[in-house]
């Protein structure tokens, strides 16, 4: 594994630090920073913007082709910052301890390391990471105006003034598409100059609201609507196997919350965030490609796998077949054969 040590230097130095080792192009325009690279590192883009008051946005879409850690020394005033990764993975290290977290997609993270110390992301090989960070130096936001800092609870308001007492701190809490909403407008936006920093200032002002509001509800043991917990996750994982093991019998929305205990709304939020398809298009994909390895490896007549995978039609089989794969189900079975005798 390959490591990059970042000293705690203005963030505006970052991205020369890491242009160190990997190499890129560093370009600046209307204040915004990036750090292009495609070579023997990987490829990418990792950019940086500083706006009043100690915010800044870090933002990393990049794909590594070895597992790089990215070790920060914080120095005497340690960042406050809130992390959300909306493609990919990453691993962290807090301080010394050699326990790696794992941090995951759409999960809202809130970090402050202490004084003097480390802090160390960890990103996979070969994997595409898109992570937005806000990073705030307590400090300098504590002199903004309406920072409304008293109305944060106690823990965080803790952070923000830098106590020692709440620090280390680490906030994994729930996962939210709201926010990845957000984070993607950001990357999408096309504006530039004034327009482009005044849009991204306020769309990191939005996210910074939302994730604090989610601490808040998490550590109250209150639940955001659009919110899915750690436990709702891992109900959505086990279902896709419910799915695969009970393929031949009727697959509803209604059945798969009884069998979950999540309403069919969590339920369609979790499968959109993990699987990126509604329940019934991951069900009808499922059915294809249980659907597709019969083919591929029984001598069961179109009908029997039809049968077998819990669709009622043969002709709506072969129109949804051919319409994901491009091919009709009978032509499908045809070639594979001819191909297993050449």
């Amino acid at each position: 594994m390959q490591e990059i040590v970042l000293k705690n230097h203005p963030i505006d130095d970052l991205l020369n630090q890491l242009n160190s080792f990997l190499q890129g192009e560093i370009v600046e325009k209307w204040g915004e920073k990036s750090l292009v690279f495609n070579n023997i590192h990987g490829k990418g883009t990792i950019r940086t913007i500083s706006f009043d008051w100690g915010i800044s946005l870090i933002d990393y879409d990049v794909n590594f082709s070895n597992d790089i850690k990215i070790v920060y020394e914080t120095g005497a005033e340690p960042p406050l910052e809130f992390i959300f990764i909306s493609q990919g993975r990453l691993g962290y290290i807090q301080g010394v301890d050699p326990e790696e977290v794992q941090l995951e997609r759409y999960q809202n993270i809130i970090i402050s390391p202490k004084k003097q110390s480390k802090k160390t992301l960890v990103f996979p090989k070969r994997v595409n990471v898109q992570v937005n960070i806000i990073h705030i130096l307590k400090k300098q936001y504590a002199k903004k105006k309406h920072n409304n800092l008293a109305y944060l609870n106690d823990v965080i308001h803790s952070v923000f003034k830098d106590e020692s007492v709440s620090l280390p701190y680490r906030h994994l809490g729930n996962f939210n598409l709201k926010i990845a909403d957000q984070v993607k407008e950001i990357r999408s936006d096309n504006s530039y100059g004034a327009i482009n920093a005044l849009s991204i200032e306020g769309r990191l002002n939005i996210i910074l609201a939302m994730q604090l509001l989610e601490q808040h509800k998490f550590d109250t043991e209150d639940k955001l609507s659009d919110s899915l917990s750690v436990s709702d996750i891992r109900k959505i994982h086990k279902l896709a196997g419910y799915i695969v093991d009970n393929i031949s019998e009727p697959i509803t929305i209604a059945i798969l919350s009884e069998e979950s205990g999540l309403s069919a709304k969590k339920l369609q939020l979790g499968f959109r965030m993990l699987y990126e398809k509604s329940v019934n298009e991951y069900v009808k994909k499922i059915k294809l490609e249980v659907s597709r390895d019969y083919l591929k490896n029984t001598d069961y007549s179109i009908s029997e796998v039809v049968y077998k995978v819990g669709i009622k039609s043969r002709s709506y089989f072969s129109k949804i077949f051919s319409e994901h794969y491009g091919i009709l189900p009978t032509e499908y079975r045809k070639k594979i054969k001819l191909k297993s005798r050449s």
